[in-house]
């Protein structure tokens, strides 16, 4: 980081918000609000470092992607049922030279059941218990299944460095531990809801299994 550059921390409120505003009408999500949250999700992997680096690495370039199809189609990109129906009828998802936003898309929902996973498990934690175990299981249990088993073993090894609870909650909030606390179990439940319309819509369209 730069001399003088002020540290941005990791805010669960902000995303709570941006979640919560993404739920519209219809059970379909918000892209622009999903994206926002997904912002300040990503700041909770920079502020971790290279511990997780196995799906920070092309996180950004995931969320650029899918703000630049927004900012360019904001009616087909608007929510994820209108992105689905718009690749879908105009055969973007097979086709070559074009980054699709469906497939994108997919690629951050596996990253947040992910987080979401994990963020509940050290939730339960005290200060002093270490997270590399849940961050473990949080991991197998999640976007282990999409990876390669060079990047599995990769991301478990890079897990026994973190530390504990306290010192982790620390070092992504600063000094807002205690506020960032409170806002978890209500911020983890509008993310649950955001997740199973995700999962729902990719599931009615038999899209969960595109490469």
């Amino acid at each position: 980081m730069a001399e003088g550059q002020e540290l941005v921390y990791f805010d669960l409120q902000v995303i709570h918000n941006n979640f919560d505003r993404s739920l519209v009408e219809d059970d379909d999500v918000d892209v622009k609000a999903y994206l926002a949250a997904y912002h300040e999700l990503y700041k909770f992997f920079q502020l971790m470092g290279s511990v997780f680096g196995f799906v920070s690495s092309d996180l950004k370039q995931k969320i650029d992607l899918l703000q630049e199809l927004l900012n360019k189609d904001q009616e087909n990109y608007n929510t994820i049922k209108s992105m689905i129906q718009h690749e879908k009828e105009n055969n973007l998802l097979e086709k070559k030279d074009f980054a699709s936003g469906v497939r994108t898309f997919l690629r951050l929902h596996r990253g947040l059941d992910f987080i979401s996973e994990f963020l509940k498990q050290i939730g339960e934690l005290t200060d002093s218990e270490k997270t590399s175990t849940c961050c473990q299981n949080a991991y197998n249990k999640t976007l282990a299944q999409h990876h390669p088993w060079v990047v599995r073993k990769a991301a478990i090894v890079a897990m026994y460095t973190m530390p504990t609870r306290g010192n982790l909650f620390k070092k992504v909030c600063g000094n807002q531990v205690e506020r960032n606390l409170e806002v978890l179990p209500k911020m983890l439940e509008v993310t649950t809801i955001v997740f199973k319309r995700t999962h729902s819509l990719y599931e009615i369209h038999e899209l969960h299994a595109l490469p």
